[in-house]
């Protein structure tokens, strides 16, 4: 079947409640960076795209219905050619303020980037992918507004008004299910992966590491 969707927004935009949204809608797994922590083989593989040398991304994404956040969002152009029927999906927050305040308190915080033994993350992962595919300056907020409000241009000028869907925290269900087709689920929206669960979740990895 391959990626019914590319999911095209950066981190902090609501991406964890999408991959559990495009799971019970289209039945299915949606890669995450969460997909990284049980599958670190993946790591070189994205890195080697970043070198310019990507995956063959149907074997590399071998039983994924959709993607969603980094590391698949700084390649969301190379999968929406590789998917050329898939949705891709534009995740967004309310503001480039927003999204930084999210961001800098959760994975570009420092008791997240530092690099502590027992840490939930792998040396230099995925810090590195987002230097070079986003911006080196990603720990200046200046600088990463700025490059967070041109990945999002870049999106939307690369993507035809029928293919795109710009969607955002709080739309809810209905965008999403219009744009694929599906009947909207009589349940509420997943909502995860807060600042206050992310910060919780990362003690407790840390935790059982030391």
């Amino acid at each position: 079947m391959g990626l019914r969707v590319v999911g095209a927004g950066v981190g902090r935009t609501g991406t964890e409640s999408l991959k559990l949204a495009l799971e019970r809608l289209l039945g299915g797994p949606c890669y995450h960076m969460h997909e990284v922590f049980a599958r670190p083989d993946d790591i070189p593989g994205w890195m080697a795209a970043v070198d310019g040398r990507p995956p063959d991304w149907h074997a590399f994404l071998a039983g994924y219905v959709a993607s969603v956040d980094w590391p698949a969002s700084a390649f969301w152009r190379e999968l929406s050619h590789a998917y050329p029927d898939a949705l891709v999906l534009l995740s967004v927050r309310e503001s480039a303020d927003a999204w930084w305040t999210s961001a800098s308190r959760t994975i570009f915080a420092p008791t997240v980037t530092e690099n502590r033994g027992g840490g939930p993350f792998p040396p230099g992962w995925p810090h590195e992918l987002i230097a070079r595919t986003f911006t080196p300056g990603w720990r200046d907020e200046d600088q990463a507004k700025a490059a967070y409000l041109r990945h999002n241009e870049e999106v939307r000028a690369a993507t035809g008004p029928d293919r795109l869907l710009e969607w955002a925290p709080g739309d809810g269900w209905e965008p999403i299910c219009a744009a694929l087709g599906v009947a909207v689920p009589d349940e509420p929206f997943p909502h995860a992966n807060t600042t206050e669960l992310f910060l919780a979740r990362v003690a407790e990895m840390r935790g059982q590491a030391g």
